[in-house]
């Protein structure tokens, strides 16, 4: 629940490698995308981390600045929030998830759409733009795709007042946090499923692209870096000094006068040439900014939260082959190695478990020959 005014919600949490884990596997595990958690832990790698490693989860967040009514999608975040009706009076209640977004070639639209349709068992009627982008990649598709592993809206699809523009799940959960799509929206299949129940057809759908943000908590001015899409126009990086004093409103400003604060600008040129996705202060002596936020985290058992819109099982989705058809010549370079990665650690615990099975000796029958 939000009270008045609040603008930064959640708390970062910490946990440790399990045996087999990936980051994704982790990400899934706490309603973060691959790309959160590559942002928040740059020293570890995806798909082998050490086991006993410590992980950040950057599960705190600022906020983005737009009406807190219906959903709003920060692409530069690559999250969704929901922010459910409410009585005058009464608090609001925000609900957060990870999505994927357009690639750079098809961006998700920025602007102001509603949600005009539910579909359950979507099916994908290809659009034209994609038909032939990929029939001149030399791996054409059919025109009409059904419900099932195949088909990469997933289970459940909200449509939108955009046309061909759709928010809906994904036959490959990896994808979340990946600007992949020629413009839809996608989120893991048991959070469109949450959102698929909540969301009344009429809610508004805003999207935003707000790669940093600033939030007031406890008498202090946070700042929360994602960095620039690919493609992004704004010359942020180059020239932040001008930009960002603008994305500061009128009531932090008041704040920061009434405490007696000034901004720490060094401390806002770290965050911006490296982006972490953590809300960090940026006012006041307390702290010792980025490094003191990252102690600072709370250590939280590797096991799914409670509440979780995940049961922790996996589901019979796309093999990475028929995603990569699907995505053939739309794929980067790096999403390729991940798929790649993936393969390879499905291969080597099959293989483990195979050779495990073999070495264990067998025990003879108590009831004998």
């Amino acid at each position: 629940m939000l009270a008045p005014g609040q603008t930064i919600i959640g708390k970062l949490q910490v946990v440790k490698v399990l045996k087999g884990q990936t980051l994704t596997d982790i990400g899934r595990r706490f309603n973060l995308g691959y790309e959160e958690m590559k942002r928040a832990n740059p020293d570890l790698s995806t798909w082998l981390p050490p086991l006993g490693a410590p992980v950040l989860l950057p599960t705190e967040f600022i906020l983005p600045d737009a009406p807190h009514t219906g959903i709003v999608v920060n692409v530069a975040a690559m999250r969704l929030f929901y922010f459910l009706p409410h009585k005058p009076g009464q608090p609001q209640i925000v609900i957060t998830h990870p999505v994927g977004i357009g690639r750079a070639k098809f961006p998700t639209p920025r602007g102001v759409t509603h949600v005009v349709a539910h579909q359950k068992g979507p099916v994908w009627v290809v659009p034209r733009s994609i038909l032939a982008e990929h029939s001149s990649e030399g791996a054409p598709l059919p025109n009409v795709v059904g419900p099932g592993p195949l088909d990469p809206l997933g289970n459940y699809a909200l449509q939108l007042g955009w046309p061909e523009i759709l928010l809906h799940g994904t036959n490959k959960p990896v994808s979340v946090g990946w600007p992949v799509s020629h413009g839809c929206i996608h989120m893991f299949p048991e959070d469109i499923k949450q959102l698929f129940y909540l969301v009344p057809n009429g809610t508004q759908l805003r999207t935003v692209d707000q790669p940093y943000l600033f939030g007031w908590r406890n008498g202090r001015l946070y700042m929360v870096a994602y960095g620039p899409l690919k493609g992004s126009k704004r010359p942020w990086k180059t020239d932040w000094r001008r930009l960002l004093p603008g994305l500061i409103t009128h009531a932090e400003r008041v704040e920061l006068r009434r405490h007696g604060q000034k901004i720490d600008w060094t401390r806002v040129g770290q965050l911006v040439a490296n982006p972490r996705g953590v809300p960090v202060p940026v006012s006041g002596n307390e702290g010792g900014g980025l490094a003191h936020v990252l102690a600072d985290a709370s250590w939280v058992q590797n096991r799914l939260p409670a509440g979780s819109t995940w049961n922790g099982k996996a589901e019979g989705l796309a093999t990475n082959a028929q995603f990569r058809k699907f995505y053939a010549g739309i794929l980067t370079p790096e999403q390729r190695r991940a798929l790649e990665a993936v393969d390879s650690l499905r291969k080597n615990t099959a293989a483990h478990r195979a050779a495990a099975r073999k070495s264990k000796p067998q025990q003879a029958d108590p009831r004998g020959s």
